[in-house]
């Protein structure tokens, strides 16, 4: 017995030490934590119970059968964060380089098949060379398993991915299923095919950084959603996005205690938008002035910048937030920013977050880049998943809602549970100055001189603004339930949600619907 627990205790002290001090101080040097420190900064103290601590690999190529580390190069189990059940792998770059095996895929595997059967989030923490090319298929068919894995558990338990090093070649496809995903600037890159591949088939100079680096994924391609300066502040992140998140698909939303005065209002937001309606302002401001405590959590905030994202509470409870941002690109739809509220629209609804719209948007961006990328396809994604959404859904026209974008943005033709617009509000085919354009266009050119048919246009344009593009237009036909003074807008998006907590819609049985992919 005694050489048993003395076989035990070595072993246990091996698979802490992965691949030893030296190589562990090299991380430090890169500014890089060890895969436990990560594990121990991100689940709550002293919570965490490790799985398939004792798992070797089973290669005997290449010399592999005299390299054997208990753990084989992954950290695997489960842990509390803020109280609730979470699950995490993290891969250790200082064993193989945190390669892929046979063996530490099962136990991402096991993982994972936990997380699904008791409803919980998992959290993997990247930092791999990729699969352990010494196993061969054996390695390629662990990231298949994971890849079914992560589709399976896709919409029914929350997914997060942190690069935290690198993440190269088939490994960059569970991230990019899972639901967000997380990168540390200067320390991480992602990417299909490296600097030197693309260097002999394209000719391209390109480094890690500017090709798969986290601003890069961040600003330029939208594969990440959130930019971390270090490793701390990455773990620190998702801890702050999984206090918004239900653990999974049947459960609620959280709900926290909240000082916030429901019936707060902001005499502020009366005087926000601007009276002349080309004139930029900040959505941002809106938002964090009618959300509790002014604290929102944005999502892919360096990408699409012309529609913002992100998580926040209203009444203590957690609401996904969706909002065009005049102050870029006059707040216009165009493809990415399409595709950036579509996935989002899609996530709050497969986890039963309310959704709540801020529009202010002129249409959808024109151009021969916008046409032939195919903002047609793109644009119906956002279509088509605030039509599907179930959830409870509520607008906010804050100003400008005009043509197809008006449909788009949460509006009640596409079963919006509560619509709401400020009497700045504008919905109508298309703005006042382009419409009197062409209904006008004959009764201006016979007014007579240059000043004499500007003074004609201005009058339409101040006709056309009152008898088509009113709030109250459309609030007689229904389609806003009503017009409210800005100050209003919490206390009435408050009440919203309590009367929308008992919602319950449906849609047509299907196996899944077909959205313009």
């Amino acid at each position: 017995m005694s050489d048993r627990m003395e076989e035990l205790r070595r072993r246990h002290a091996a698979a802490e030490a992965g691949g030893g001090e030296e190589r562990r101080a090299r991380q430090h040097k890169e500014g890089k934590l060890s895969a436990r420190e990560r594990i121990d900064l991100l689940l709550d103290e002293g919570t965490f119970e490790e799985t398939d601590k004792l798992v070797r690999h089973h290669s005997h190529d290449f010399g592999m059968q005299e390299q054997v580390i208990d753990g084989d190069g992954f950290v695997t189990g489960w842990g509390s964060i803020h109280g609730r059940t979470a699950y995490v792998f993290a891969q250790d770059f200082t064993v193989f380089g945190g390669s892929l095996s046979e063996s530490n895929a099962k136990k991402i595997v096991k993982i994972m098949d936990l997380a699904l059967k008791t409803g919980a989030p998992v959290i993997g923490l990247n930092d791999s060379g990729g699969a352990r090319i010494q196993e061969g298929v054996l390695s390629l068919g662990g990231y298949a398993d994971i890849f079914l894995r992560n589709t399976l558990s896709s919409g029914v338990v929350p997914q997060i991915s942190a690069i935290m090093g690198p993440c190269a070649g088939g490994a960059v496809y569970s991230p990019a299923i899972t639901d967000f995903t997380f990168m540390v600037d200067q320390t991480s890159y992602m990417f299909i095919t490296g600097p030197d591949v693309i260097k002999t088939v394209t000719q391209e100079d390109v480094t890690k950084e500017a090709l798969g680096g986290a601003r890069t994924h961040n600003s330029v391609s939208g594969v990440a959603h959130f930019l971390a300066h270090d490793d701390a502040e990455c773990l620190r992140m998702i801890r702050e996005l999984l206090s918004y998140l239900p653990q999974n698909n049947l459960d609620g939303p959280p709900k926290i205690a909240s000082n916030d005065p429901a019936n707060r209002e902001d005499a502020a937001l009366d005087t926000l938008v601007p009276a002349a309606s080309n004139v930029p302002y900040d959505m941002k401001d809106v938002i964090r002035r009618i959300v509790d405590h002014g604290q929102f959590f944005e999502v892919q905030e360096h990408w699409a910048k012309n529609i913002v994202i992100g998580f926040a509470r209203m009444d203590g409870r957690s609401v996904g937030i969706v909002a065009n941002q005049p102050a870029f690109l006059a707040g216009c739809l165009d493809i990415d920013s399409s595709v950036k509220g579509a996935r989002f629209v899609r996530f709050c609804d497969a986890f039963q977050i309310p959704i709540l719209t801020f529009e202010d948007v002129p249409g959808f961006l024109p151009g021969t880049a916008q046409e032939f990328g195919g903002i047609i396809r793109h644009g119906a994604k956002l279509l088509f998943a605030f039509a599907e959404a179930t959830v409870p859904k509520i607008t906010v026209i804050t100003r400008k809602a005009y043509g197809g974008a008006y449909c788009v943005m949460g509006s009640k033709h596409l079963r919006t549970d509560v619509n709401l617009a400020w009497p700045t509000a504008e919905v109508a085919v298309m703005g006042p100055e382009g419409a009197v354009n062409i209904v006008y266009r004959r009764e201006i050119a016979a007014a007579g001189s240059a000043e004499e048919q500007d003074a004609v246009r201005q009058a339409k344009i101040e006709e056309f603004r009152e008898r088509f593009a009113s709030p109250f237009v459309s609030a007689e036909h229904g389609f806003i339930d009503d017009v409210i003074e800005p100050r209003q807008t919490r206390p009435r998006v408050v009440r919203a949600l309590r009367l929308l907590e008992t919602k319950t819609d449906t849609m047509p049985r299907k196996k899944h619907g077909n959205i313009p992919l």
